[in-house]
């Protein structure tokens, strides 16, 4: 006889949605917090390589310009007449042409973007003697130009300031049917003395002749003959001061002489136009503005 065994099968349901526990919702937090974590940490991983890529430009551009700076030991393309020791071109540097006929003395400093030329155009000969002769220690500030298509001399301890500008060269306009810029120019040679001091953005036109040491305030505009010891301001420029050996400054001077921190053995104070001549703001070389009332 076959028993049969039924098993019962015992089927277990879910207690209805009103018996089982409340969930706890889940707070607004929970989400936010690791996505700003992750913002907060990206965004400092883009500091750290933003500060770490400009550290390399500025490295890298350092490295740059210590490699394109022309000086007597590196000369690179250029062909000077002659480099001083100490000298040296800042990188980059503007428009040079005519090197051959070009003399730098010694300890100058030629600062960025400035502009050297001999001739007219490029690849002329200009004959045996030098265009352009600039004495030791003198300081040509960013920008500026010195165009010689005849002789500039440029005397020993001069500074100028940035975006001077110094030409040989001026457009004539005899013709009035002709085109100012057909017409060919009117060169006369230009001669800057020792221990000048030539402001932000002076133009000094040709057939100049300064004498030693010369302020030029900035902006001005030079021509003719200005005699040693002279200020002089203006477009056209004229004398607003000189220096008298019996009378001093005239007009005298309304600021004193400011304090030397030092004095090098054996300097000639009267060759320093810097330590002694309350015309140069208190910017000095650094702004190259030079105020005329002293």
């Amino acid at each position: 006889m076959i028993e049969e065994v039924t098993k019962e099968v015992v089927v277990r349901r879910p207690p209805p949605a009103a018996a089982r526990a409340p969930r706890p919702a889940p707070s607004p937090s929970s989400n936010v917090l690791p996505v700003r974590k992750s913002e907060e940490v990206y965004e400092a991983l883009a500091a750290l390589g933003r500060r770490a890529a400009t550290r390399a430009v500025h490295r890298g551009w350092r490295w740059i310009q210590d490699a394109g700076a022309v000086t007597a030991e590196r000369p690179g393309r250029t062909r000077f007449r002659r480099i001083g020791p100490g000298t040296r071109l800042a990188f980059p540097q503007g428009t040079v042409f005519g090197e051959p006929w070009i003399e730098l003395g010694d300890h100058c400093v030629v600062a960025e973007q400035v502009t050297l030329t001999a001739g007219l155009v490029p690849g002329l000969d200009l004959g045996p003697e030098p265009y352009v002769v600039i004495g030791d220690g003198v300081v040509l500030g960013r920008g500026s130009h010195v165009i010689a298509d005849t002789a500039v001399t440029i005397g020993r301890d001069t500074y100028c300031g940035p975006y001077v500008y110094i030409t040989t060269t001026n457009h004539s306009y005899d013709d009035p049917h002709t085109a100012v810029g057909k017409q060919w120019p009117r060169i006369a040679p230009v001669v800057i003395g020792p221990g000048c001091w030539l402001g932000t953005g002076a133009v000094v036109l040709p057939g100049a002749v300064l004498g030693r040491n010369v302020v030029v305030a900035a902006g001005s505009v030079v021509r003719g003959d200005v005699p040693d010891h002279a200020v002089v301001a203006g477009a056209p420029a004229r004398i607003v001061r000189r220096y008298d050996e019996q009378e001093g400054w005239q007009p005298p001077l309304r600021t004193p002489a400011p304090p030397v921190p030092f004095q090098r053995d054996g300097a000639d104070s009267a060759d320093s136009t810097d330590s002694t001549d309350p015309a140069v703001a208190e910017e000095g070389s650094g702004s190259g503005s030079v105020s005329a009332d002293g």
